[in-house]
């Protein structure tokens, strides 16, 4: 008899703690930036530092060392938040091609249309390039990787010409209501 209640007890509060995480999943918001880094590299500056400070403008920002726990499914979860987000930040490192995780990443990012903020931290966009070194499953090697690396790179340029282009729409206003 005393085993069944201890056996009903231990039943019962599995059941409690499965209905809490599932609540506790619904609650979590969404991503609104991810952020795209290798961790070896920028984890402990420029990533964690860009983490806190969208966290404590209220922003939900996506940081694998910061958002998953143990026993969270990897690629389940950064694709879910990469799905979730509304803006991408790639963090581009000396060492950042060198990682399958980043890649997929990258790729998943623009396969979803997500706006992509490239960050160069100490490497140029010249120097990223994509090397087999055995690491990436074959199917992915078929990628066309510097198409995406190409598209990252033309988002700075882009982004510049946009706000060059209000800065001169702003002039332009300005100047014709000031002396029209």
């Amino acid at each position: 008899m005393q085993q069944r209640s201890a056996s009903a007890a231990k039943n019962f509060c599995r059941q409690i703690m499965n209905h809490h995480n599932q609540i506790q999943y619904l609650k979590r918001p969404s991503c609104d930036v991810f952020i795209n880094h290798r961790c070896i590299d920028t984890k402990r500056t420029i990533s964690g530092l860009l983490f806190d400070h969208l966290s404590r403008l209220g922003l939900h920002p996506f940081l694998d060392s910061r958002n998953m726990r143990p026993g969270d499914k990897l690629f389940d979860s950064i694709d879910r938040a990469i799905r979730e987000c509304k803006v991408g930040v790639a963090v581009f490192s000396p060492r950042y091609c060198e990682s399958y995780f980043c890649l997929h990443e990258l790729a998943l990012l623009m396969e979803t249309k997500r706006r992509v903020i490239p960050i160069f931290c100490d490497v140029k966009p010249s120097q990223l390039h994509v090397k087999n070194d055995g690491s990436c499953p074959p199917r992915e090697l078929q990628r066309d990787w510097s198409e995406f690396l190409t598209t990252a790179a033309d988002a700075v340029v882009h982004n510049l010409i946009e706000v060059d282009g209000e800065e001169t729409h702003k002039e332009r206003k300005y100047f014709m209501k000031n002396y029209f």
